[in-house]
């Protein structure tokens, strides 16, 4: 007879990310969802996404410059460039990036946005993800709802259930992959929660075990496999570097940003341009374990492309096509060409059905033209939103929209997402692991800190010779050294200014992904400041207190430390808030000097 057991019985080793990962991403997801869903006795949560007469519009304000010409540099064409600028008359215009666009993400599925540059493919996936800025210029409409609630009424939550990939790089420079990475999966918590745990009750014991063991193991070991699922294990020790500091390839470093916002237990994945800089194989590969974790996982998957290969295209089931904010197609993929061929367009044999279906609406669209009588075709971007409002396919999509949402739906959202926090760490753990990520990025820049160190030193050589045993009785001569001292440690750390403001980049994604708390930002960025200022101060205040002649107590010399100290921090805390409030380094920096 058969033992019953076998098919608990664990057929991935559980000891680290390369033994889960050993039959390759499929089979781990297939191994640890099957489990999971035993053990809760039904499927896996899931979330669907539907969006209803979505628009978003700018108000941007251009100047009339009817007489623009180009004249050389000359101090009297600045001049005279100066005055036409002030006399220049300015009005307001409207910009519509998304125009009625509706739809619906279904679980378990993985959609592709296509869209030339400027369709508003970045607005439509920031908007569906929730990270779309709320500026006093933008007008946005519609209704987004996610299990049947409204996103305003989940706003400050919704970023533990939905992730949103970037098109940009940025990280910090000087950290690992594997670091990097790290540090993402610590923020969300770093392993299966207490409260994830408890659901794990519906199967038998032994269902129930595997079930626990399996996501322990996958949630414990999540950057060790991220690494092994994008192709990073060969480059996981290497610094992500940047533009000025040598790292990772540009192709690495797009994975190492597909991989950041992996971590935590998402419903929906939003990935925008994701295959910038990497070939097709790798593509296809990220693409194949994206489609297998929205299958095996439950999980509403939507990734937009620029332009995929036909093997990357094939791996979708839907296809929303975006032009000028309009939606010209949003069904299933394999429809796609049949419902452009009943327009009029027929796809060439030889042409890949991406870069078709990107011509469409734009000045190529005429060598695919079919011509038949009395058959009108569409031309605008407009003309081809009209024309699928008509179609069967969009009847589907309203009808999906008014179907009452699947009470299973409603149920996973009161189980599983009301329960979720808006932060997985609380104020204080979560300061302590920004303020390790912030003495590593510090100390590691070593360049920096020994150029400070050698600076210092100089400067307090400079100053302590041309003061050199000073009459301490006279005040005047005491107040100017000490104000000079100040001066000369404070204001070189507006040099910092341009570091901090790159690392804005990297501070605005992760907040929106609700890593942190600002104040927790704030208060590491400070705590680790502390001990390069306390080196600096020593070095410095030791070569000018002794040398200058100030009075020879500890006391008193203990004292000019920590006046030094003090300011020293006062100021970097300032030139912290000037990077922070500045729009740009053109503006902090005038200020700063």
């Amino acid at each position: 007879m058969q033992d019953s057991d076998a098919p608990m019985r664990a057929t991935i080793e559980y000891d680290n990310g390369k033994t889960l990962m050993a039959q390759g991403p499929q089979a781990l997801h297939d191994h640890v969802a099957s489990r999971m869903e035993k053990a809760l006795g039904k499927s896996l949560p899931q979330m669907e996404v539907r969006f209803k007469d979505v628009s978003i519009s700018a108000d941007i304000i251009v100047k009339d410059e009817t007489d623009v010409k180009v004249e050389l540099p000359t101090l009297i064409n600045v001049m005279k460039t100066g005055f036409r600028e002030m006399r220049s008359s300015k009005h307001v215009v409207k910009k519509q990036v998304l125009k009625n666009v509706s739809g619906v993400f279904k679980p378990g599925t993985i959609t592709l946005v296509l869209g030339q540059p400027g369709s508003g493919k970045s607005s439509f996936m920031k908007l569906l993800s929730g990270r779309f800025p709320n500026d006093k210029n933008v007008t946005m409409e519609g209704q987004v709802t996610y299990n049947g609630t409204p996103a305003t009424d989940m706003q400050k939550h919704l970023p533990q259930f939905v992730s949103y990939v970037t098109q940009r790089d940025g990280h910090y420079s000087l950290l690992t992959v594997k670091e990097t990475l790290e540090f993402a999966h610590a923020c969300t918590g770093g392993g299966l929660s207490k409260r994830d745990e408890q659901h794990f009750t519906n199967g038998t014991p032994e269902e129930n075990k595997a079930a626990l063991d399996a996501a322990r193991a996958m949630f414990k070991h999540y950057p060790d496999i991220v690494i092994q699922q994008l192709g990073l294990d060969n480059c996981q020790n290497t610094i992500v570097g940047d533009a000025m500091t040598r790292g990772v390839s540009g192709g690495e470093r797009k994975r190492v940003t597909t991989g950041e916002m992996e971590f935590g237990n998402k419903f929906v994945m939003m990935m925008d341009e994701i295959s910038t800089g990497l070939d097709s194989a790798a593509t296809f590969d990220i693409i194949t374990t994206q489609r297998s974790i929205a299958k095996k996982f439950r999980k509403t998957v939507v990734i937009s492309l620029l332009q995929p290969s036909p093997e990357v295209f094939e791996l979708f089931d839907d296809v929303v096509i975006l032009n000028e904010g309009h939606v010209m197609y949003h069904g299933p993929r394999a429809e796609a060409l049949g419902y452009f061929e009943s327009l009029g367009f027929k796809c060439p044999p030889r042409r890949d059905v991406a870069d078709f279906l990107l011509d469409l609406g734009t000045d190529k669209q005429a060598q695919y033209e079919v011509k038949a009588q009395g058959r009108t075709i569409p031309c605008t971007s407009s003309d081809f939103a009209n024309a699928f409002e008509r179609s069967s396919i969009y009847q589907q999509v309203l009808a999906d929209l008014e179907d009452p949402v699947y009470p299973g739906l409603v149920l996973d959202k009161e189980t599983h997402m009301n329960t979720q926090p808006e932060f997985h760490l609380n104020f204080w753990d979560s300061t302590a692991l920004l303020v390790k990520r912030q003495m590593r990025v510090t100390m590691r820049d070593s360049a920096a800190l020994m150029g400070r160190l050698f600076m210092n030193t100089i400067m307090g050589l400079l100053y302590a010779s041309v003061f050199y045993q000073f009459n301490p009785t006279n005040s005047q001569l005491v107040m100017g050294v000490i104000f000079a001292s100040v001066l000369c440690l404070s204001l070189g750390h507006s040099a910092e200014i341009p570091t901090i403001m790159a690392a804005r980049e990297v501070f605005y994604k992760q907040r929106g992904a609700n890593f942190f708390r600002t104040s927790s930002y704030v208060l590491s960025n400070s705590a680790s400041q502390l001990p390069p200022i306390i080196l600096e101060t020593v070095v410095f205040g030791s070569v000018v207190y002794w040398m200058c002649g100030f009075v020879d107590t500890i006391g008193a010399f203990l004292l000019f430390l920590v006046m030094l100290c003090v300011t020293n921090l006062a100021f970097t805390a300032f030139f912290f808030f000037l990077a922070s409030a500045s729009p740009n380094f053109n503006v902090a920096n005038p200020i700063s000097s």
